[in-house]
């Protein structure tokens, strides 16, 4: 295509035409620009899931240089990036239809640096107070919010046909971004080599023997794919003539059907979300007091990994089988993995005994959750098939109201733990996950009476 027929295609920020449901349109200039838009922000949203959590993999070590932080304070930290997060996403449910994808996810991808920049300073000297952390850990959900302008902006750049499979690509990869900072931190905070970069290093003491690592590392690597990547998203995105004022998109919550989502959705991503942020304290917290204890960081990153390459694969199983039964599926396993936790005593466990039957039923609550993180938003267009604006919106509203389970998840189980301690003396997280299973319940009877049974009123 020539350059002057692509300037054509644009004014400024904005394409002059978006009809991906032409399919000449789409064949002709749609595709090449998705596919491409697609690319460049799932890079984004993978470094945006990982400086999320870069804090649930940051806050196990602390201890263990010498920060002087009880369990509570913790749990604390690692919950406070969701707390921003689900924030920040309701302020990005609404950005993309006034400001375009451009603007909003180079801007986005840009500002992560504050908190990884911070808290590779606070890292490094002791003398760091508690407020600090807190501050740049509530940050660190910068890169939680951006997912509620993601999925709208891919939502309106694919025809419907497409949208399961690209929201299941783009969701799905992101989701990778947590396995990434989990799994790459305990490697990192190792290499000595970057230390001319990064700063000077700490002593680490586990079980009577030290040695030397900088911590700073976990998050300094994530500053130059950052700045990479935003400069590309700045050069290579642009943004769908879908303008609409604040105002005019406060109309979703008009609809019950927006409600009913959320509630869906925090079922699913919620739980994803929750758990991962976690996932490592609870490890640490549950089985950590034992002899020979598991390091929580060799096991964490199995979780997400996990959901995120369901998400993946039940992208394309939805378009084919439909999104109502997949999250059906999703939420009757996470029951199920969670009255099993319970019922062998893996939550509030007397030795170490449990602690693989505990792994291989938090996995499979990763491995249901992800399945409904691709069937939901495989659903959620179609329910609101009426209006891809609201659609697109719905999306962006769900997300933000799942992403405060980091926060929520976290935040809940460590008070949990501590009162069940204070209580009984021996520490239990089943308080907790009974909880979740009496809301489970309520969510996947709204999935099957409004969306998946024979004569409901949105199938999906």
């Amino acid at each position: 295509m020539s350059a002057e027929a692509s300037k054509a295609q644009t004014d400024g920020d904005w394409l002059k035409e978006w009809t991906p449901e032409d399919e000449g349109f789409w064949e002709r200039t749609g595709s090449r620009i998705a596919w491409r838009t697609l690319i460049l922000t799932t890079a984004a949203l993978t470094l945006s899931f990982a400086t999320w959590f870069v804090v649930s993999a940051l806050v196990v070590r602390l201890p263990a240089i010498g920060f002087k932080f009880d369990e509570r304070q913790l749990f604390w930290l690692a919950a406070m990036p969701g707390l921003a997060g689900g924030t920040f996403r309701i302020i990005h449910t609404f950005l993309i239809p006034i400001f375009g994808t451009r603007k909003v996810i180079s801007v986005a991808t840009f500002l992560k640096l504050i908190p990884c920049v911070g808290l590779g300073m606070a890292v490094v000297s002791l003398d760091t107070p508690y407020w600090v952390f807190m501050l740049f850990c509530f940050l660190a959900g910068f890169g939680g919010g951006d997912f509620s302008s993601h999925m709208p902006s891919t939502s309106i750049f694919f025809p419907k046909r497409l949208q399961g499979t690209a929201l299941g690509l783009q969701a799905g990869i992101g989701n990778f971004g947590v396995s990434l900072t989990q799994f790459v931190t305990p490697w990192i905070v190792g290499v000595a080599a970057l230390s001319t970069v990064t700063g000077a290093s700490q002593t680490l003491t586990k079980a009577g023997k030290t040695s030397n690592i900088w911590l700073q590392n976990s998050v300094y690597w994530y500053v130059p794919l950052l700045v990479v990547v935003g400069v590309a998203c700045w050069l290579g995105l642009r943004s769908v003539p879908m303008k609409a004022s604040f105002r005019e998109q406060l109309d979703i919550f008009k609809n019950k059907h927006t409600w009913f989502c959320t509630i869906t959705y925090i079922m699913t991503f919620g739980s994803f979300s929750g758990f991962a942020a976690a996932f490592p304290m609870l490890i640490k917290s549950l089985y950590g007091g034992f002899p020979d204890a598991p390091d929580p960081l060799k096991y964490a990153f199995y979780g997400p990994l996990i959901g995120s390459a369901m998400r993946v694969v039940f992208g394309f199983v939805a378009d084919k089988v439909g999104g109502a039964i997949l999250t059906q599926v999703s939420g009757v396993g996470q029951i199920v993995c969670c009255v099993a936790l319970w019922y062998t005593g893996a939550l509030a466990p007397t030795s170490l005994a449990s602690f693989s039957t505990f792994v291989w039923l938090m996995l499979g609550i990763f491995f249901f959750s992800g399945i409904g993180n691709a069937s939901t938003f495989r659903q959620f267009p179609l329910i609101f098939a009426h209006n891809p604006r609201q659609g697109a919106q719905v999306l962006g509203w769900t997300g933000a109201v799942a992403a405060y389970g980091p926060f929520l998840f976290a935040m809940a189980i460590g008070e949990v733990i501590s009162s069940t301690q204070r209580a009984t003396g021996f520490k239990s997280a089943a308080p907790f996950f009974l909880g979740a299973v009496a809301f489970f319940v309520i969510a996947v009877g709204i999935n099957w009476w409004f969306y998946t049974r024979k004569g409901c009123e949105c199938p999906s």
